[in-house]
């Protein structure tokens, strides 16, 4: 489940709650499409946004939809006692692996990250992904940091932000020689994605793929396979929305895409947040144009 493409679907909200039936078919609708693992709760999932219920429930309904395909299970929080909890109710969900981020109010040290990682790898059965996000956690790891952690044993991957552009094989190459063998590396950033698994990245933690999984499959297959042209043309073509990833950020050029294309019957974002203004939902509306995209 640490290879290939691990697709991360949006948590679809009705109001103030989660949409239950309409998770399941999101989940439903990415396992059939051939995703390797499913990472729910992730950003895209919104896992911060939402209480201990309610990831409960909705790792319940993924785990069911998912049909077999492992579930990674977003479990990041303020405190440790929480994440632990979080832990344990994935595994009891059913659950394939977690999936931890450094969430924090204050500064994070790296004794402190590596403490997190340490406590929760001790206490759980379950493989753990490491989620480097640091627009989002303000944490930043080193290397170094990256290779202690890798060889507690329970981590099973590593899950690194988008290198800056050139930067991507030097980047994936620097970072495996500090890894143990078995440590799988794997690249979020969707419009880094063909570039870091040809590099050397063993899966593609990818947003995209939550939306349009038949795309998202179809590059990955042609990276495994080396065939180098084809899995760079098959990014290309989604170049109006990596555009707009990195414009907008993931989630909510994400959230307008599922909706224009009817993956999702209302707004995916719970409150305070809001989805893309009138210029970039057309924005949107363009970039599913020049896709060749079905709205």
């Amino acid at each position: 489940m640490f290879n290939g493409l691990s697709a991360f679907p949006l948590t679809p909200m009705a109001g103030e709650s989660v949409d239950l039936k309409a998770l399941g078919r999101v989940v439903n609708r990415v396992a059939k499409a051939g995703a390797d693992s499913l990472g729910v709760l992730g950003s895209t999932g919104n896992y911060a946004y939402l209480s201990r219920e309610e990831r409960r429930a909705v790792l319940e309904i993924a785990v069911e939809a998912a049909s077999g395909v492992p579930v990674l299970a977003g479990i990041g929080a303020v405190r440790t006692r929480d994440v632990l909890v979080f832990a344990a109710d994935a595994q009891n969900a059913g659950a394939s692996a977690l999936l931890l981020a450094p969430v924090s109010y204050q500064k994070l040290s790296e004794a402190e990250v590596f403490g997190l990682f340490d406590t929760v790898a001790g206490e759980s059965d379950l493989p753990i992904v490491v989620y480097d996000n640091p627009g989002t956690t303000g944490f930043t790891f080193s290397d170094d940091l990256h290779a202690r952690i890798a060889r507690i044993p329970g981590i099973a991957s590593i899950k690194i932000p988008p290198p800056a552009s050139g930067e991507v094989a030097a980047r994936v190459a620097k970072l495996k020689a500090g890894l143990p063998e078995e440590t799988s590396l794997g690249i979020s950033g969707d419009w880094a994605a063909a570039e870091a698994l040809l590099a050397g990245c063993n899966v593609w933690y990818s947003v995209i793929a939550g939306v349009l999984p038949q795309q998202a499959r179809t590059l990955v297959d042609h990276a495994v396979a080396g065939r180098n042209d084809l899995a760079s043309a098959a990014s290309s073509d989604l170049e109006p929305i990596w555009s707009l990833f990195r414009t907008y950020g993931s989630l909510r050029v994400t959230a307008a895409l599922a909706e224009d294309l009817g993956v999702v019957p209302s707004s995916a974002l719970p409150l305070p947040l809001h989805g893309l203004d009138s210029e970039g939902r057309e924005s949107v509306a363009d970039a599913i144009r020049q896709c060749g995209l079905e709205a």
